[in-house]
């Protein structure tokens, strides 16, 4: 891809852009997990946990440069988020359904994830055409400080959600429909 006299910053910032839109998937989720009183259910958790894997992609794309590699992580998360948002799309398909959690904007979160993995998936596949390995010189130069925020907030997103997750389930299995956090004793309201 070339940007400038230095191809291998475009894809950086092209990744970094990518990852900052799946922090602020994380964030939105997380977020709403609060503001509503909804707990995810273990399907929510396997699309949270599948866009972090993508993100990882792209932060390693910043990170190291860019590698067939890191966009195969992305796509393989991202198919794996897709099953994952496909079925709970197809659990609440039939009519009278009220499906599962507040809508956003009309549509439910696992039907926005599914949306979400088709563009990661789409993203990776236009980065792969476009885009190939620099090779070493990437490696020397130094991530810029936005680049490093970031992966900053990608990271401390993604340990929020470990740990929220970690409070709603234990060490344990989710339940199927979450009604409070098991490490805090509270109830989420009705």
């Amino acid at each position: 891809m070339i940007f400038s006299r230095n191809p291998a910053r475009g894809s950086r910032i092209l990744n970094g852009l990518a990852l900052l839109g799946v922090s602020a998937i994380l964030c939105m989720a997380f977020a709403w997990q609060f503001v509503y009183d909804e707990l995810p259910c273990p399907l929510c958790l396997l699309q949270r946990v599948a866009l972090i894997l993508a993100g990882v992609g792209f932060l390693l794309n910043m990170r190291l440069g860019p590698s067939p590699m890191h966009y195969a992580m992305s796509i393989a998360a991202s198919l794996g988020g897709m099953v994952a948002s496909g079925r709970q799309v197809l659990l609440h398909i039939a009519p009278g359904d009220p499906g599962y959690g507040t809508p956003f904007l009309g549509l439910h979160f696992y039907t926005w994830a599914f949306i979400a993995f088709s563009a990661i998936i789409v993203f990776c596949v236009l980065m792969l055409s476009a885009d190939r390995k620099w090779g070493d010189s990437m490696l020397k130069k130094p991530v810029s400080a936005l680049g490093m925020m970031v992966m900053a907030l990608f990271f401390i997103t993604a340990l929020a959600n470990v740990g929220s997750t970690t409070l709603e389930c234990g060490f344990g299995p989710c339940p199927d429909n979450p009604e409070s956090y098991l490490l805090l004793g509270t109830a989420a309201a009705p």
